[in-house]
């Protein structure tokens, strides 16, 4: 009997996971080695035996803690107009409180 080519069986990680560490360092713009560095920092990653899984919500929550400020790594489907507001509304507010 033939295999299927889409086989059910095997668990899959949703589209958004990024996996292996040159994808979580493409995401974030960065070098293999700093994405590799920023784990021992907390950066969230999950470990599948050699393999290492995030997600970029994840990535996202973590870089804003990390740097106090609202972090959103912009993809090819992000709207950029809302970004620079969200951006432009937090300079702003720091400005008043600051």
């Amino acid at each position: 009997m033939a295999k299927k080519a889409n086989d059910q069986s095997k668990t899959k990680d949703p589209p958004d996971t990024l996996k292996g560490w040159k994808e979580i360092a493409n995401f974030l713009g960065e070098p293999l080695s700093v994405a590799q560095r920023w784990e021992s920092e907390g950066m969230p990653v999950a470990r599948h035996g050699r393999i290492v899984t995030s997600t970029p919500e994840q990535l996202d929550a973590w870089l804003g803690r990390v740097s106090r400020k609202p972090v959103h790594i912009v993809t090819p489907e992000t709207d950029l107009t809302s970004e620079l507001e969200r951006g432009l509304a937090f300079a702003r507010q720091n400005k008043r409180n600051g």
